[in-house]
């Protein structure tokens, strides 16, 4: 475990090369991401909120709730090994909404999708106002609570602001073309998801490219605090569903809801100069968040992959008990 510490120590003072104008592009292309998600809203998603209280209303705890108190008490149990960038790297992806490929991967679950959508748009929607507040709340705590290294400032006026402009302006566009332009909307809905979706993940692959010494020499400790964060973000999920006495269907939904994280708007956050300047040592941050936006989507689909082995072998045994009756 000192080994872990030593190597994230140096974690910390590394810089990625993501190119001169790299946070500004990422940050266009969130909203960009934003707008697509803002076109599949509609007033059904929150109306869902009245029709099954229950399930969103728990969903929604998990993920503002349940999962950034996880990982704080995570984070904290393993201070002596983390830095205090790493740690802040874990709180502020569990603070940001849910990601929206977490529906697509609800859908090849047999999930709850209305579920699925409703809870990431309502997540998405109150990230304007959820996520700095509990960035704030957590991430301030952990660094009082922390000798490891100096204090780091965050400033939640600048995380509000970055926010509204990234997510609340798109969210709002994304709306109103939903509702004035129907016709419109339906046509080009998917295909900006795709694109947006294919962006995102080009500038992922790019940005590994142009770090790969990095992201081999330092992937291992990393690799380790994401899987089992990740984990316990699913089992948190998990368990708030099982607690709520929901559903099967409806606990595989919040289970995948709180388990995939917009690591990409985390990443967004981290690059702005205005909320972590450059003289600010955020290694560990960019890391969390750059390996969390690959590995939740393995872990995923793994865990979907898991559940849909179980429902047929369950069907196979069914069936070979009726031809036995």
């Amino acid at each position: 475990m000192e080994e872990m510490f030593l190597q994230l120590q140096q974690l910390d003072s590394v810089r990625l090369n993501f190119g001169n104008n790299g946070g500004l592009i990422l940050s266009i292309v969130q909203a960009f991401v934003m707008f697509g998600v803002a076109l599949s809203i509609k007033p059904l998603h929150f109306k869902t909120a009245f029709y099954h209280p229950r399930s969103v209303i728990t969903g929604f705890l998990a993920q503002v709730v349940v999962l950034p108190c996880v990982t704080f008490l995570f984070v904290w149990a393993f201070k002596s090994y983390l830095t205090v960038t790493v740690a802040l790297g874990a709180i502020l992806v569990a603070c940001c909404p849910g990601g929206n490929i977490s529906n697509f991967i609800s859908s090849i679950s047999k999930g709850n999708i209305e579920l699925s959508v409703s809870l990431t748009a309502i997540s998405t929607v109150s990230a304007v106002i959820i996520t700095p507040l509990n960035f704030m709340f957590w991430g301030g705590l952990f660094i009082s609570s922390s000798d490891l290294v100096r204090e780091l400032h965050i400033p939640v006026s600048e995380v509000f602001k970055t926010l509204f402009l990234i997510i609340g302006i798109p969210l709002l566009l994304g709306v109103l073309c939903s509702k004035k332009l129907p016709e419109l909307t339906k046509k080009i809905a998917k295909p900006i998801q795709r694109i947006s979706l294919g962006i995102f993940m080009a500038m992922v692959i790019i940005a590994f490219a142009a770090n790969y010494e990095l992201f081999v020499k330092y992937i291992k400790w990393i690799l380790l605090i994401v899987l089992v964060h990740n984990a316990l973000a699913f089992l948190a999920g998990n368990f708030s569903a099982r607690l709520a006495r929901l559903n099967e269907r409806d606990i595989r939904t919040l289970t995948i809801e709180t388990g995939i994280q917009n690591s990409g708007l985390a990443l967004m956050l981290i690059f702005n100069p205005e909320i972590f300047p450059s003289e600010t040592a955020t290694g560990g941050m960019a890391f969390m968040a750059a390996w969390w936006g690959v590995w939740h989507i393995i872990s995923g689909l793994s865990l979907s992959a898991f559940w849909n082995y179980g429902r047929k072998i369950k069907y196979n045994n069914l069936q070979k008990n009726r031809k036995t009756l």
